[in-house]
């Protein structure tokens, strides 16, 4: 599929596109299936996570112009997408028009926060750290752009 989108690119838009990965959302199948459903529908034009998983893992901060093949949870991609923007934010701070892009449950800030409260939870529990409402996420808004 990666191949495939290079392929329609120029030489120039190649070489200017700053990292290239493949990923699932979320930390069981069930959502990670309905967010890559939701990411092909482009319905889900953003995700978050937290900071301090970036860090403790040593993975790099997502950046404008990265593209990310998506994946379900048995790792078949299923589309791709370009990150747009990045910002870092406390969690308390995380404007409710982003809860809106991420496009899951209800798109209701309240839904996104209580769902976000328990992801977030469990993640820092596996990272041996505590969530709590100043807890840094990067907030990385996306667009689909293959197939």
């Amino acid at each position: 599929m990666l191949l495939r989108y290079l392929a329609t690119l120029s030489e120039a838009e190649r070489l200017s596109i700053p990292a290239i990965g493949a990923e699932h959302f979320c930390d069981n199948e069930v959502d990670a299936n309905a967010c890559a459903h939701l990411v092909a529908t482009g319905i889900k034009r953003a995700s978050c996570g937290l900071l301090k998983s970036y860090q403790v893992e040593g993975e790099d901060l997502p950046v404008a112009g990265k593209l990310t093949v998506v994946l379900d949870w048995r790792q078949w991609p299923v589309c791709i997408v370009r990150t747009t923007d990045v910002q870092i934010a406390p969690f308390d701070r995380v404007p409710e028009e982003f809860a809106y892009l991420e496009g899951e449950g209800d798109r209701t800030y309240e839904g996104w926060r209580r769902a976000h409260i328990q992801f977030f939870e469990r993640e820092a529990e596996r990272l041996g750290d505590t969530f709590n409402f100043d807890s840094a996420v990067v907030l990385e808004r996306f667009e689909k752009v293959f197939p």
